[in-house]
């Protein structure tokens, strides 16, 4: 069983942790084979060469030993040392090649049998080669009877020339099978030190993982503790309020608090991995007509809209929606002034009749946390409501004089008014929502905030592989676009009635 609020088994988040965790697990074992694939490919090599440089010593110092112990005289070669000699008893194969000038050698002191020497035609291209190189030659031929040997042969010289020569052979089959055994304990060895980095890159790469896993399981029993709170005065609010015979306004507000409650966690799961939004078929036009209904001030707005079918997340594109037509209404021109929202097929356009905002300052605004810092002129594009239209009370001072503040931009888009005192500096705000900079002073709090008002819409345009952008309108004023892909399937022809299998606002 799970214990009390812990991440759910199939969180996409925790999903991702454990695909890294694989992949580190994966890349650990890999790069450990690599590294032990590299040193064992060495390992053999060096071993491969190493036996067969044995060998070709062996051979070589028998061939020149047993060389140097035969002679010539008068033409006549003396093999009687070979009888007794040490290095001839040792060896597997022993043969001399003798020949006179312009002839085939003929062959002598064969040990054991001729079936363990090369056929003639290697025989000759051996002697040949003796004769050319007039030093010990070192060749890997077979035997007559299938076997691998390495065959070393040492001149015998007979005055000025060669006369004979010594031939060694050694057996390669048991150097190949020590080699083989070599290479099968390095692959075992290899194989299982892989097997044991990638347990070991497993545990680790797991105990890595434990505090993401651990913030996030906080994170969640957070925002399961959080919607807990928040709910549960609303629904106490909402109790009172029907008791107490209060109007619908108030009931409506309740219920709009509510759901922004809810679209705030349920952004917050999205945003931190530990929830995926759930994209259904919608009425992309009903959902905006609810939501501009909704608002507060909806006298001065305006809606024209198509049937559209779009598949989406009605929270939080009802959120977008609510985010593009306040901004307007906030900082698209003075109070009152009219906004425009069109819906057509994959398109939420809302217009303004504001001063506009400058096209450098237009992809900044959608970025959360804008400062006041930019000066400019006003309109839905001002973005977050910390970077524009945020007033400030300037020229209150905490100590003296006389002030006088009226109107906050957190609510109305309009900056503090104008104010004196002996320490305070003067500000004066605009109608349109761009709050001068003011002049701060000693206990004026005149701080400009963060927003997240068109930073969400991005995020939510983007998590419905949409778009948010600003645009000129055609007379004046600014359009903030909100695009989204259209659904395939077709809507119905009449805004008021659902089209089959979508969901209406």
């Amino acid at each position: 069983m799970s214990r009390p609020g812990a991440v759910p088994p199939r969180s996409p988040a925790v999903a991702r942790l454990r695909r890294t965790r694989r992949l580190m697990t994966l890349l650990f074992a890999s790069a450990t084979a690599a590294c032990l694939v590299v040193l064992a490919t060495v390992a053999v090599r060096i071993d491969a060469e190493s036996r067969r440089s044995g060998l070709d010593h062996e051979v070589g110092s028998r061939a020149v030993g047993l060389s140097r112990a035969v002679w010539f005289d008068s033409g006549t070669l003396h093999l009687e040392p070979l009888r007794e000699d040490e290095l001839a008893q040792g060896s597997q194969v022993l043969a001399v090649l003798q020949a006179a000038p312009g002839k085939s050698p003929s062959l002598r002191n064969v040990v054991p049998a001729r079936s363990a020497l090369p056929d003639r035609d290697r025989l000759d291209r051996l002697w040949r080669t003796v004769l050319e190189e007039q030093q010990t030659v070192l060749v890997s031929a077979p035997s007559a009877n299938g076997g691998r040997l390495r065959w070393g042969a040492a001149p015998v010289w007979d005055g000025d020339r060669i006369g004979a020569a010594v031939l060694v052979g050694t057996e390669l089959a048991r150097s190949e099978r020590d080699h083989g055994v070599l290479v099968r304990w390095l692959a075992l060895g290899c194989t299982a030190l892989v097997c044991c980095a990638a347990a070991v890159g497993h545990l680790l790469s797991g105990r890595a993982m434990r505090p993401a896993l651990l913030a996030l399981e906080q994170q969640e029993q957070f925002l399961a503790e959080a919607a807990h709170e928040l709910r549960t005065p609303l629904a106490t609010l909402r109790l009172v309020v029907e008791r107490g015979g209060s109007s619908d306004e108030a009931l409506r507000l309740v219920d709009r608090l509510s759901r922004l409650v809810t679209g705030l966690l349920a952004r917050a799961r999205m945003e931190a991995g530990a929830q995926r939004a759930e994209l259904v078929p919608l009425r992309l036009d009903q959902l905006v007509e609810t939501t501009v209904e909704e608002l507060p001030d909806h006298e001065n707005v305006t809606v024209r809209s198509e049937p559209v079918v779009v598949l989406g997340d009605p929270d939080l594109l009802a959120q977008a929606v609510r985010n593009l037509v306040e901004n307007a209404q906030r900082h698209g021109g003075p109070a009152g002034s009219p906004v425009e929202v069109t819906v057509t097929p994959g398109l939420v356009a809302v217009r303004d009749h504001g001063s506009g905002v400058p096209a450098a300052d237009r992809e900044r605004v959608f970025t959360r946390g804008v400062t006041g810092s930019t000066t400019g002129g006003s309109g839905t594009g001002s973005g977050t409501e910390a970077a524009w239209g945020t007033g400030a009370a300037a020229g209150t001072a905490a100590a003296s004089a006389t002030g006088t503040a009226s109107g906050t931009g957190a609510t109305s888009g309009t900056a503090a008014a104008s104010g004196t005192g002996p320490a305070a500096g003067t500000g004066t705000a605009s109608e349109t929502g761009v709050a001068p900079r003011p002049v701060a002073a000693p206990g004026t709090g005149a701080t400009p905030g963060t927003g997240a008002g068109l930073a969400i819409v991005r995020w939510v345009a983007e998590l419905h592989h949409g778009t948010a952008r600003l645009a000129d309108a055609p007379g004046g004023g600014l359009v903030a676009e909100l695009r989204l892909p259209p659904y395939p399937a077709h809507a119905s022809s009449s805004s008021s009635h659902e089209g089959p299998g979508t969901v209406g606002a």
